[in-house]
């Protein structure tokens, strides 16, 4: 059984643990570019948490991911933490791109 995350998001906010990175690439060459030159962030992760929703005109709005969920999200519209030693990305709903089905 996982353990619970002790990270609650407010609002719109999603968490979200990043995809494994690939690792070094090889070109046709056969130069060999580590993943440490390649500075891209994942763009792809697991839903782990979502918050209630924004208030729009008084009304909550729910959020249309949920827990388990693998989406895709903007590179750079994230804040990064770290919590016993897992990354995570705290994401507003808005920078989620799509739903991986």
């Amino acid at each position: 059984m996982a353990k619970k995350l002790s990270l609650v998001p407010l609002g719109d906010r999603v968490v979200v643990r990043p995809s494994e990175k690939e690792g070094e690439k090889k070109l046709a060459s056969g130069i060999i570019i580590p993943e440490t030159v390649d500075k891209e962030k994942p763009a792809k992760g697991e839903v782990i948490a979502v918050g209630q929703g924004k208030y729009e005109e008084g009304k909550r709005v729910p959020i249309q991911v949920k827990v388990g969920d693998v989406v895709l999200f903007s590179k750079y519209g994230y804040d990064e933490v770290k919590i016993e030693g897992q990354d995570y990305y705290i994401i507003s709903e808005s920078n989620i791109l799509g739903i991986i089905k």
